[in-house]
């Protein structure tokens, strides 16, 4: 079973995330904070991250960051999952070391397609 690590401060797009992931049969673990998310993957180390950006401490893109800069966790695929929609955060977030970037309300399609995408490239 593929594993899915969801990070992110809301609880109702933790639950959407959680319902279409468990219905197409991954495995879900939930982080709600950047810091709680960075212990996690080094702990657990998923398959994949869905990361959102806006978090209180440290947010989205200095958690990709980090992921991306540490030798336990720099292979695991980030897809950043924001309500930010700028194309110069879009740019940031691939710099950090995302593999994609999904705008809110993201689609059961797209966000199984970004899943797909990630784990197979």
């Amino acid at each position: 079973m593929v594993n899915v690590l969801i990070i992110d401060d809301s609880p109702t797009e933790i639950y959407k995330l959680t319902t279409i992931l468990e219905k197409n049969n991954y495995g879900v673990q939930v982080a709600n904070s950047g810091e709680e998310g960075l212990k996690m993957a080094q702990a657990s180390a998923p398959d994949v991250i869905l990361m959102d950006v806006v978090m209180p401490g440290v947010n989205g893109f200095q958690a990709t960051r980090q992921l991306s800069r540490n030798d336990a966790t720099k292979d695991i695929p980030v897809v950043i999952v924001s309500t930010k929609d700028q194309d110069t955060d879009k740019v940031w977030g691939m710099r950090q070391g995302a593999r994609a970037y999904l705008v809110k309300p993201v689609s059961e399609t797209q966000l199984l397609k970004a899943v797909s995408d990630a784990l197979s490239g």
